[in-house]
């Protein structure tokens, strides 16, 4: 695997390796000497906690050299271009750029201008695939499989990188995915993505998990819902509307008493910071893949 910029990048036995990677990884104390000398650049354009962290966690644990960029305080606060940032990066001759864009197709773009092996940490409202596999981990973990599954996804997935990357790794593994929501926030033809939908709450009644997204509000150039109050209404999810065993999940930064309860979120059936573990553990099989493909996933521990 030279990139990972989709999850079409993948194929199941692709999605089997990292996982089974990221669970021989997890729990690691100390580094691994694996991407000694190696070094990765961290490229977010976007704000992030869990993903531009746990990236770069990830690298350091692997013993690789990181320097973080942000676009606040870089030469893109002056105009210069993408493309431009790229080349000029490139001359330090980086192993892996890890990099998050407003813009789709941006780490395309980084991959065509460098020779380093890219990662996209989410483009747009396009893809997120190591999102995907993070999620994939976490639920085969809490429910022992994946295959069978069903995955009710609730709420914007219109405007959702997440949806889009977790619908696809889950077709993958045969899970069956709905996604919930108002008719506003559903793309018109999703369904040709293997997917069913529902625009009633009840549908979640069924899912082994519920997946909550969040409103996208900073990628919404007019109303899609009446109101914030009537969306939190009408497809919230509050303890009442989930049974006990339900695992639910959501990608984060949550909105608490919007898209979820606040008793939900911290209920035992919650995954959510379970997903934050496995990011880490996950992120670092990915880079273990593109940087060091054909080493044990997990050597002898090592300080470096």
């Amino acid at each position: 695997m030279r990139h990972l910029l989709s999850v079409s990048d993948l194929d199941r036995d692709d999605v089997e390796r990292i996982l089974e990677a990221a669970a021989a990884l997890r729990g690691l104390e100390g580094k691994l000497p694996t991407l000694r000398g190696k070094l990765v650049l961290s490229l977010f354009f976007e704000s992030s906690t869990r993903t531009s962290s746990s990236f770069e966690l990830a690298a350091k644990r692997l013993s690789a050299d990181v320097i973080s960029l942000k676009a606040a305080g870089s030469s893109v606060d002056k105009g210069e271009s993408l493309k431009d940032t790229v080349l000029t990066l490139a001359q330090y001759e980086p192993h892996a750029i890890v990099v998050r864009h407003p813009r789709i197709g941006a780490p395309q773009l980084v991959a065509r201008y460098s020779g380093a092996a890219v990662v996209n940490a989410g483009d747009g409202k396009h893809q997120h695939p190591t999102q995907a596999l993070l999620d994939l981990f976490t639920m085969r973990d809490a429910l022992g499989r994946l295959d069978g599954l069903h995955v009710a996804i609730v709420g914007d997935v219109l405007h959702s990188r997440v949806a889009r990357s977790l619908i696809q790794a889950l077709a993958l593994v045969g899970a069956h995915v709905t996604l919930v929501g108002p008719p506003t926030l559903i793309p018109r033809g999703i369904e040709a993505m293997g997917c069913s939908t529902a625009t009633e709450i009840e549908a979640i009644a069924d899912a082994d998990v519920v997946y909550v997204l969040r409103m996208q509000r900073e990628r919404m150039e007019a109303a899609f819902v009446p109101s914030l109050r009537e969306y939190a209404s009408r497809w919230g999810i509050t303890p009442e509307r989930v049974r006990p065993g339900q695992k639910v999940m959501h990608p984060g930064p949550v909105n608490r008493s919007l898209e979820i309860d606040g008793r939900v979120a911290d209920g035992p059936d919650s995954l959510i910071l379970a997903q934050v573990r496995a990011g880490l553990a996950v992120r670092m099989a990915v880079l273990h893949e593109l940087l060091a493909a054909g080493a044990p996933a997990r050597e002898t521990a090592a300080v470096a």
